[in-house]
């Protein structure tokens, strides 16, 4: 009998790109997982970092703040990048600012806005006084953003958001439509509220193409500018 010929391997697929999720929540506010959960699965999930971003209203953001970072410090010295933050949620527009700045005295690495979603009643002018203040990362959410507020994030590097999560996403195509004209920094978050709902690099990658983000910017979306989102959050 001639020689059998060793079977082929099949090549192995490369790993996914790394993820980058700017917002998500625990049981300390509205979602069902510790901070620990969620920072275990995003880290199987092959992501280089997750934002905790619990709510954010006018009470004292230290307890808050203070226990996510004594959990985030299990996670130090490994490739994996905690963040710890707030979002600031329904709040009258002229109080964003203060609350704000009451989160970064309290060690806050990222401060995140609540917009102007489609599925609930945000207070009108949310998206432009989170914008305009000077002290947040991202506006989450924004909803129908206008072209104004959309130049003004791009001026002041706001990034603005697309995301993954229902009723929310709603807005996505307008969002990306908006951001892209105005060369605003975009990003594609889950805004999870439990580990199931953490989104994989490619289902976030679906998400950005559907939203209408095409080639030319989507490595913009999922890879450079929350990189470069991550170092701020970080200096």
């Amino acid at each position: 009998m001639p020689p059998r010929t060793p079977a082929r391997r099949a090549p192995r697929a490369p790993p996914e790109a790394p993820r980058f999720d700017f917002h998500s929540h625990t049981f300390l506010t509205d979602g069902n997982a510790s901070a620990t959960d969620m920072w275990r699965q995003a880290q199987l999930l092959h992501h280089r970092a997750l934002a905790v971003t619990d709510h954010l209203m006018r009470d004292d953001p230290s307890p808050l703040v203070g226990r996510l970072l004594q959990e985030a410090k299990a996670w130090e010295g490994t490739r994996f990048t905690t963040l710890v933050g707030v979002e600031i949620s329904m709040l009258p527009p002229r109080q964003i600012a203060d609350v704000a700045r009451a989160a970064r005295r309290a060690g806050a690495q990222i401060v995140i806005v609540h917009g102007e979603t489609l599925v609930e009643p945000v207070y009108p002018g949310t998206n432009h006084a989170a914008i305009e203040s000077g002290e947040v990362d991202l506006l989450a959410h924004p909803g129908l953003l206008s072209e104004k507020d959309a130049e003004l994030a791009a001026a002041h590097e706001v990034v603005l958001e697309l995301t993954a999560r229902r009723g929310h996403a709603f807005s996505n195509g307008h969002v990306a439509l908006r951001a892209l004209a105005a060369r605003a920094p975009l990003v594609l978050d889950s805004d999870a509220h439990a580990t199931s709902e953490l989104v994989p690099y490619a289902r976030a990658r679906a998400l950005t193409e559907g939203a209408g983000v095409g080639p030319d910017a989507l490595d913009r979306v999922l890879s450079e500018t929350p990189r470069a989102l991550l170092r701020r959050c970080l200096h």
